[in-house]
């Protein structure tokens, strides 16, 4: 609901050293132990799954637009009105000019990342319209005026007696310091904001180009509370939410559940297929879908495409130790872990979370996590390219996506093996490049003396007697020039002798010289 900032700081570095120094923080982020091994269990036990998903979610981008086409048209075959935001500003203005049109007082909200991304909740909340988050966790940090911290779990970076704390200056009495009795009190309070809402508001986990079915997981049933009782419900589709086929549900719910949770399905599965019928007894009267592109199909074509198979499991960041370590709020962005690192900078064409990039270690955990195959960790290395330099192909205009969006493959996908990456770069605001500084000046120095054997050997070798000086043991602790690096891990140092001098030698043994 709100973008207020959580932890002090102006950089990820500084909320970083924030959050690390929080106690209580830090005991909160424990609870993410429960959700580390979700994604590899769904890797080990069902690889063919995973597979399966990934050529799905690639074959929705493949012709991202024809899928939209194809979703409209049944949409509004079915009563639904379908709506086409370029902008979060354009997606905020649809629903405000809905509410205020109908005469909405009083909006429900269910779980949804898009509507963080569009700022929506303080949008009605400036006009004059009551918003209420409805699943527990996005309750507790809207009336915390906080941001979410985790896709799934919204308050995961609050302790039991921090969350009662919470919902106790909000009840105006004390409530006990228990999961059931906190629970039952936001369940009767909440209850009562949902027959008085005119207006619910939802995301979209998947919508079926082919039966129009919009798709809602929750833990909860709130979601399902916002698409029956009010007389409006208003849903913000990410274009890339489209996929072809309500068959297709069949294997990407299970992923999808599994890889969050590690439950089999979710408690709840709302299908909402069109505004109430006659004769029927809930379901809104009007049904509006709004698709939000937000740059989003700017990216077709580009290697940052794959970011559109993103199905918010949250799997990535259950298993990034920055993640576990800093927790949501360090990153102050809508999406944290690996893969708000990606999106934030490409959301917002390089205008916000530059720096989010460089907070990884680069393991690769993400990468193995993902129930979509997205490369992440490659993506975090070219994004770090593509921002620091300015006036390259990455802050081009996006290429031709008529091209884009009608490409074959260049040859069959054998199982495990990913998707190749389209030869393109991604159209990133030049604003939000990188200047030139003193690291790429040194790497492409470095760049140009191991360019040649000469300079090669000389560097080495010089290298190798800096060694002697900085090292003990083969290793170096600080390295001048490699203070961030040396600052939290030790630096392996060069082998004495070099291989071709070591070779020399042995040849020289063999040879009886």
């Amino acid at each position: 609901m709100t973008h207020r900032v959580v932890l002090p700081g102006s950089t990820m570095a500084e909320r970083s050293a924030a959050s690390i120094a929080d106690p209580e923080m830090q005991r909160a982020l424990r609870n993410l132990d429960q959700r580390l091994h979700t994604a590899r269990a769904v890797g080990e036990h069902h690889a063919d799954w995973k597979d399966r998903v990934a050529a799905i979610r690639r074959e929705t981008l493949a012709d991202l637009d024809g899928w939209l086409e194809r979703l409209q048209q049944k949409l509004e075959s079915l009563g639904v009105t379908v709506h086409r935001a370029a902008t979060p500003a354009d997606a905020r203005a649809v629903v405000l000019e809905i509410a205020q049109r109908e005469g909405v007082r009083s909006v429900v909200k269910s779980k949804s990342m898009a509507t963080e991304e569009i700022d929506l909740g303080d949008a009605l909340t400036a006009a004059g319209i009551t918003v209420v988050e409805t699943d527990l966790g996005e309750y507790i940090v809207q009336i915390a005026d906080e941001r979410p911290s985790h896709m799934i779990t919204p308050a995961i970076h609050k302790t039991l007696e921090q969350i009662t704390e919470v919902l106790s200056r909000e009840a105006g009495e004390h409530l006990p310091v228990e999961r059931e009795a906190l629970a039952a009190w936001a369940r009767d309070h909440l209850r009562r904001c949902f027959l008085e809402a005119d207006m619910g508001v939802t995301g979209a986990n998947f919508v079926a180009a082919d039966t129009g079915t919009i798709v809602v997981v929750t833990n909860e049933g709130n979601g399902r509370f916002c698409t029956s009782l009010p007389r409006i419900q208003v849903t913000v589709m990410p274009v890339e939410k489209v996929i072809p086929r309500f068959d297709d549900l069949g294997v990407l719910l299970p992923v999808l559940t599994m890889s969050a949770t590690g439950q089999a399905m979710s408690n709840y599965l709302s299908m909402v297929t069109g505004p109430r019928r006659e004769g029927e007894q809930d379901g809104p009267e009007q049904l509006h879908v709004i698709f939000l592109d937000h740059n989003r199909t700017a990216l077709l074509g580009t290697p940052y495409e794959e970011m559109l198979a993103c199905i918010r499991c949250g799997a990535c960041l259950n298993v990034c130790p920055v993640y576990r370590r800093v927790g949501g709020h360090a990153y102050d962005a809508v999406y944290s872990g690996p893969m708000g690192k990606i999106l934030t900078p490409l959301l917002s064409a390089g205008e916000e979370g530059t720096d989010l990039p460089y907070a990884s270690s680069l393991c690769g955990a993400c990468t193995e996590a993902c129930p979509v195959e997205i490369p992440l960790a490659d993506l975090l290395v070219r994004l770090r390219s593509d921002l620091r330099t300015p006036g390259s192909p990455a802050t081009a205009t996006a290429p031709d996506r008529t091209s884009a969006t009608t490409r074959a493959p260049t040859h069959t996908r054998l199982p495990g093996e990913g998707f190749a990456w389209p030869e393109a770069n991604a159209p990133l605001g030049a604003r939000g490049a990188g200047k030139r500084t003193v690291r790429r000046t040194g790497f492409r120095t470095w760049g140009r003396v191991w360019a040649s054997p000469t300079g090669y050997r000389a560097s080495s070798g010089a290298g190798r007697l800096l060694a002697r000086v900085l090292g003990r043991n083969g290793w170096a602790k600080r390295v001048p020039g490699l203070g961030g690096w040396t600052t939290s891990r030790d630096l392996p140092l060069p082998a004495a002798k070099s291989f071709r001098a070591r070779w020399a030698e042995r040849d020289a043994k063999e040879s009886g010289w």
